[in-house]
């Protein structure tokens, strides 16, 4: 995992190139509560912009658990087009662990959506290379 100092920050300047290069680099941040109120002066609005802000971290948590979490978690964008795509799984993970996956994150789109499930015309289920499979 690599990090950088509050003086690599710095050396950023909010060049917003580099700040760009940078929020393409990683999928996402991590950084420390007493850091986390300096990253907006330091950096300027460019992370936020592409929504990878860094997660705030405590001194007791553990790094290694935050992030695994950040990486089993997923972001549902939901802008004006009519269409949405989510990964929810990989080749290695049980019949039991996928059908989990698909009902939470099925579910908790529908509870973003402002008329839940009259909002949602179908739901299809597809594999990188196989045929779609209509849920709903």
């Amino acid at each position: 995992m690599e990090f950088q100092s509050v003086d690599d920050l710095k050396k950023l300047n909010k060049n917003k190139k580099l700040i760009k290069k940078l929020a393409k680099k990683y999928d996402a941040f991590l950084a420390s509560e007493a850091l986390i109120k300096q990253i907006p002066r330091l950096l300027g609005p460019g992370l936020h912009k592409v929504g990878k802000f860094p997660t705030p971290v405590s001194h007791n948590d553990s790094l290694t658990d935050k992030a695994n979490e950040i990486r089993s978690t997923i972001k549902f964008q939901l802008k004006k087009v009519l269409c949405l795509g989510v990964a929810i799984g990989h080749v290695g993970m049980t019949e039991d662990e996928l059908i989990s996956n698909i009902m939470l994150s099925v579910n908790f789109l529908v509870s973003l959506l402002k008329k839940h499930w009259q909002n949602v015309k179908s739901l299809y289920l597809k594999s990188s290379m196989g045929k779609p499979h209509r849920l709903f």
